[in-house]
């Protein structure tokens, strides 16, 4: 991530880290990228039809139970999972970028450069051998005329 640049009121330079910044606790997903995957309710798991009602006492305590232990499950197994898995998500983000800017990307610039190479010796065959074959052959078979009749 590239580094921010301030100044301060003598002119220098201050170097502000990108890592630093601060997050945002309130909006945790501003990018919505889990909007319509883990927003699972109550109600899109568990639902009565009409004509088979639980008691509205066991329907409002199963809610309870579903939204709370949802809640703490998650909270403890972030609590004990979230670091290392971070640990794990961002050294894996770090490989698959080491392996993109220090091979793939030169590999395929490496490739470009040997074909546009190829590609011109290529060329320079096809106009030196070929063209002069075809536009032989072009003139020899030019004066061939083709008529078609009918007979009755």
């Amino acid at each position: 991530m590239a580094d921010q640049y301030q100044y301060n009121t003598n002119e220098e330079k201050i170097v502000k880290d990108s890592h630093t910044k601060e997050i945002d606790l309130i909006n945790r997903d501003p990018k919505q990228i889990n909007e319509d995957v883990v927003k699972v309710e109550f109600e899109d798991v568990i639902a009565e039809p009409d004509g088979t009602h639980s008691m509205d006492g066991v329907w409002k305590l199963s809610y309870t139970t579903f939204t709370v232990s949802k809640y703490w499950c998650y909270r403890i197994l972030s609590a004990i999972f979230g670091i290392p898995v971070a640990l794990l998500w961002g050294f894996l983000f770090a490989c698959i970028s080491f392996c993109h800017i220090w091979a793939v990307v030169p590999c395929i610039k490496g490739c470009l450069i040997e074909s546009q190479c190829v590609s011109r010796i290529y060329t320079l065959c096809i106009q030196t051998f070929f063209d002069p074959l075809f536009e032989a052959c072009g003139k020899v078979f030019s004066r061939i005329q083709v008529a078609m009749r009918k007979e009755v």
